[in-house]
């Protein structure tokens, strides 16, 4: 993934290019070499409403409820922008970055509305009137152009705040936080046409910037497009599913073959490898429901198994750090973009990345819960047992620590909360899964793009094994 951050007193770049074992690919590829059916075939799928014992339950609402809270007391109540960032404690963040909201963040707070009124967390009225305030504003008073909007804004105004892009994928993000409002308050007209006006704004054309199929990764009015694209599987699927499914301003079904689709293998694991840092096999399945799906064209890629996959591809590769960095284990494992003594990294694995330092990312496993409910429900909870109030705050786990070196962050960032929050409801529930879909538009670009029912694809291209006749 490429994501332009800028941060007080740091700048957060997040340029995360595709750095994968290429030797591995080119031998495959001439060897003659057949990959799995589905790359990243995994043992189980999650069902709707995983089984979860007593014990497991209580964890989970409690963390979700604490993740919950993060989007109630960082939402300014002007605009409804959600906070980049806060302390652990709930207090708020120093200096310029106190103000600073996440256009990410707030999609995510979007759903996180949702959940919390379908959980009695927050009343349905109460939950209501904070989405009204939220699609207001974006509907008539965020900057913007073609109806892409800035990364970041200032909470309280929402001007533009650190010179930030017109963020193609945290637009997206955004979009996807209002089309699952409009479906949970499906049933009020005022906030489905606030909704539905908003999505019908974005011109997805003026984002590709020239090229038939793939998207510019922002623009700026002093520097014009981004020259990057989003031309590699990562998070990307929200984007260009959001657009090609787009009523108004739809891009072309074939764009989402456009982008690659690296394989690795790592261990035993194969699967599409979109970069380092775990968080770019769950962003986009926060909201799509990908499960029982394969794609139609080879190599037939069912993507749930693919995040599930990596997941555990990762869990494996933490394993391996062990004697390296001894506070990885079984139950104590996860690397995602994060805070760390040194700032922000985009880090990850595998294959190996040299910037990992025995830094602990608890969102890691807790954005997969929705993927593998008993590796991540397990590391959380020995997280917890083992540190507790030192990384268990008022909004759930902080946002990183290092049990080598007893580093703990102050901080939880807003993304992070919310991959948590949502993969725990997908666990628990399905709801916003069941939410998003609900969404006509959507299913449609489903079809049209080719994903359709696993057993359905191509049963005379798989061999004994699982694997594609060459």
């Amino acid at each position: 993934m490429c994501r332009w951050q800028h941060a007080q007193g740091q700048s957060r770049i997040r340029i995360i290019g595709t750095r994968l074992s290429w030797v591995v690919a080119v031998v495959l590829f001439f060897s003659g070499a057949a990959w799995p059916a589905a790359l990243g075939v995994a043992k189980r799928v999650a069902p709707a409403a995983a089984t979860l014992t007593p014990e497991d339950k209580a964890f989970v609402e409690d963390l979700s409820h604490r993740a919950f809270r993060f989007f109630v007391e960082q939402t300014d109540p002007g605009t409804g922008l959600v906070r980049d960032r806060a302390r652990t404690t709930g207090a708020a963040v120093s200096g310029r970055s106190r103000d600073v909201a996440s256009i990410a963040a707030t999609g995510f707070g979007l759903s996180a509305l949702c959940i919390g009124a379908e959980h009695g967390w927050i009343s349905r009225q109460n939950a209501r009137s904070r989405v009204l305030q939220t699609l207001h504003f974006f509907a008539e008073r965020a900057p913007s152009e073609h109806g892409w909007f800035y990364h970041f804004m200032d909470a309280r105004t929402g001007a533009r705040a650190w010179n930030s892009e017109l963020s193609s994928i945290d637009t997206a993000l955004l979009v996807a936080g209002v089309l699952t409002g409009s479906q949970y308050f499906s049933n009020d007209r005022e906030i489905t046409s606030l909704s539905d006006a908003i999505y019908r704004r974005v011109d997805f054309p003026w984002m590709l910037n020239g090229d038939r199929y793939l998207f510019a990764m922002g623009w700026t009015r002093a520097k014009g497009f981004i020259p990057t694209r989003w031309d590699h599987y990562c998070e990307l699927m929200i984007l260009y599913m959001l657009a090609i499914a787009s009523p108004t301003h739809p891009i072309p079904a074939e764009s989402w073959h456009a982008w690659k689709r690296p394989p690795i293998t790592y261990d035993n694991y194969h699967y599409i490898f979109g970069d380092f840092p775990l968080f770019v096999h769950q962003y986009a399945q926060a909201w799509i429901d990908f499960r029982g799906r394969r794609e139609q064209k080879p190599p037939y890629i069912d993507w749930f198994e693919n995040s599930v996959t990596a997941t555990l591809a990762q869990r494996a590769y933490c394993i391996r750090l062990h004697s390296k960095f001894p506070g990885y284990s079984e139950d104590i494992w996860g690397i995602t973009s994060s805070d760390s003594v040194k700032g922000y990294v985009g880090w990850g694995g595998p294959p190996d990345d040299p910037r990992v330092d025995g830094t602990v990312v608890p969102c890691a496993p807790a954005g997969s819960l929705m993927f593998t409910p008993r590796e991540s429900l397990a590391a959380l909870r020995k997280m917890k047992q083992l540190y507790g109030d030192r990384i268990y705050g008022r909004y759930g786990f902080g946002d990183a620590f290092n049990p080598s070196t007893g580093w703990v962050d102050p901080d939880v960032i807003g993304i992070d909360v919310g991959i948590t929050l949502i993969s725990a409801e997908n666990l628990s529930t399905g709801n916003v899964w069941t939410w998003f879909m609900r969404n006509g538009c959507i299913r449609a670009a489903m079809d049209r793009i080719g994903l359709t029912s696993s057993s359905g694809v191509a049963p005379n291209h798989v061999l004994p094994g699982g694997t594609l006749k060459p």
